[in-house]
């Protein structure tokens, strides 16, 4: 047996009452639901109460002015005011999925630009009712990105040691090779011809590696201003692959592509996608070494362009998996962490989501999720 709703019991409840005692009844209900209009709106939350067709029934002033409600809300939903939020999944003819409460954070850019936080909890006593509150959490999360920045320039200073250290070691070794073919050029020790060709290729492999160290440091502490246009990602990738063709084949690493057909275009900085893209691999190459499999996926849905790179490489331990995001933070004896510094800064900026899941042994998948180029936020009255 359903639960009465409130107005039944309250209909009730006025039929058994004489004129003046229901007159009395009715003045005070209406001096309290005064006195709670007044407390709903002094609260910051935006607060709704919304139908199964998300028709708003009722909304406090601070909900009114997070999303610039209209005076006339007859023809308008609030999916209109909220689109990212996955109203199909919620509104799904399985009625359980509307009886669960929904919690997540999203962007909106209109009336302006605002991160908020969302939670849709179903009313017990109307089941074809909903609460939704709504939290301004731009400020929280502006000090959280500033607070990382402090924190990176913080780790920074602590980190001009070690990059000192991680360049030395290259210097001596030039330092060294060059020291023999000196001397063997000085005839005062000589060396046959594929040992001065092994040292020469030692030497270029230090070269190599120095200017990979002080790029990804300059990157880290040098990031250049974003120039945002139309990219296709998957041609970003593909230029990319055939730059890293000559690294790939001699790590003897296979791998394999998988693109849907007729990608959309990111609004995107193509330097820093291709510099993105560039250290995912590379981590995947050191993490999988020769004889491994890249496999790279690129698909994309109505909202968003999505590109997984999944490796065959040792993975992670699921103990430090949830310290990768750290700065300077790396799980390799010869890594220093700037390269997944780099990766965290270049998907913030771009507003895209990451997310990492790897397995000890088995492998690790890097997927990134970028927002549909020229995606807008408008609020239409229909």
């Amino acid at each position: 047996m359903s639960k009465k709703s409130f107005l039944d019991r309250f209909l009730e409840h006025a039929e058994n009452l004489d004129p003046n005692s229901r007159q009395s009844y009715i003045l005070r209900l209406s001096k309290e639901r005064g006195f709670f209009e007044t407390v709903f709106n002094s609260i910051e939350e935006g607060i709704l109460i919304v139908d199964r067709k998300l028709h708003i029934k009722y909304f406090n002033l601070a909900a009114k002015q997070l999303l610039n409600l209209p005076e006339d809300l007859t023809r308008v939903r609030l999916s209109q005011f909220l689109p990212d939020i996955n109203w199909r999944r919620i509104l799904s003819n399985d009625a359980d999925e509307w009886l669960k409460v929904s919690h997540q954070e999203i962007e909106i850019l209109y009336p302006e630009r605002r991160f908020i936080q969302f939670c849709l909890m179903p009313m017990e006593e109307e089941p074809s009712m909903a609460a939704v509150v709504i939290r301004d959490v731009t400020r929280e999360r502006s000090k959280k990105i500033a607070d990382f920045d402090v924190e990176s320039s913080k780790q920074l200073a602590m980190l001009a040691g070690s990059v000192a250290h991680e360049i030395g070691n290259p210097l001596n070794s030039l330092y060294l090779n060059l020291q023999l073919l000196e001397r063997s050029a000085d005839n005062k020790e000589l060396l046959s011809e594929s040992e001065m060709l092994e040292m020469i290729s030692a030497c270029r492999s230090e070269v190599e590696r120095l200017d990979g160290i002080i790029t990804q440091f300059l990157g880290a502490i040098r990031p250049k201003e974003l120039v945002f246009a139309p990219i296709s990602i998957d041609k970003i990738l593909l230029d990319l692959l055939s730059f890293m063709q000559q690294e790939l084949e001699l790590k003897k690493i296979n791998v394999e592509c998988d693109i849907a057909e007729n990608i959309p275009s990111i609004q995107g900085d193509e330097k820093q996608l291709k510099q993105l893209f560039y250290n995912v691999i590379r981590n995947a190459i050191q993490a999988t070494g020769a004889d491994g499999k890249l496999n790279i996926k690129i698909s994309a849905d109505l909202e968003f362009v999505l590109i997984e790179f999944a490796d065959s490489g040792r993975g992670i331990e699921k103990s430090q998996i949830n310290r990768i995001f750290k700065p300077f933070q790396s799980f390799r004896s010869d890594g220093n962490g700037i390269g997944m510094m780099i990766i965290e800064r270049i998907v913030r900026e771009h507003g895209a989501e990451l997310s990492i899941d790897s397995e000890a042994g088995i492998g690790t998948i890097v997927s990134i999720r970028f927002r549909r180029h020229a995606k807008k936020v408008r609020v239409l009255n229909s």
